[in-house]
């Protein structure tokens, strides 16, 4: 991975997410509470390219106001357009080593996985990240029973920085952090709160007590 430290925390958009009005304005306020230790996901697996690009572009000039790390997901030419920190890929997106040779060593790659031999895979195939869930059960992926503390330190244990995704609150963060993950990432908790800034200033509150 490039030699930039992973933020302890990513937010994570979806459709709904973007779709609610203000969602700008909100999006900025996060930016601003997480700074350095934030990662925002543009996630909109149904948005069109015009709608993405759009959001893209004045988030990730907000993003590199405030230090933050501004990530894509699935879309690789959305990425590379807006100059995003990073690209993020599902199980349907492509391949690392095909967005590898798209963004060249000036993007890192994350990779979504759900079980250790995924990520073995992914790492194998270049991933520089990975997020790994859903770690607990999830309205995300309604059905899915999650992996759990043991299946995210399966994951985390294979040395690539893990993320753990799904389900997360910041109690759960002390756990996650002892399964080897170098952060957390959520939506709901999020984007579902009253007040998104707030909320990413407990996820982080959260962490920093872990080290306690």
């Amino acid at each position: 991975m490039a030699d930039r430290r992973l933020p302890r925390f990513h937010a994570v958009t979806d459709d709904a997410t973007l779709a609610r009005p203000g969602f700008a304005a909100a999006a900025r306020a996060v930016l601003a509470a997480g700074g350095p230790d934030l990662a925002l996901h543009l996630r909109g697996p149904r948005a069109g390219g015009r709608v993405l690009w759009e959001l893209a572009a004045s988030l990730a000039r907000a993003a590199n106001d405030h230090g933050a790390l501004f990530v894509v997901n699935d879309r690789v030419d959305v990425a590379l357009a807006v100059g995003a920190g990073a690209v993020q890929l599902g199980r349907r997106s492509m391949a690392p080593p095909d967005a590898r040779r798209l963004v060249g060593d000036g993007l890192l790659i994350g990779a979504s996985v759900g079980s250790a031999r995924e990520a073995a895979d992914a790492a194998v195939a270049g991933a520089d990240f990975l997020l790994a869930g859903s770690v607990y059960a999830t309205p995300t992926h309604p059905g899915r029973e999650g992996i759990g503390v043991m299946g995210l330190a399966d994951i985390a244990g294979l040395g690539t920085p893990t993320v753990a995704i799904g389900g997360m609150t910041p109690e759960r963060v002390a756990e996650a952090r002892a399964a080897g993950a170098r952060g957390v990432a959520a939506i709901r908790a999020v984007w579902d709160a009253d007040d998104p800034a707030a909320a990413v200033a407990r996820f982080l509150e959260a962490w920093k007590d872990a080290d306690d």
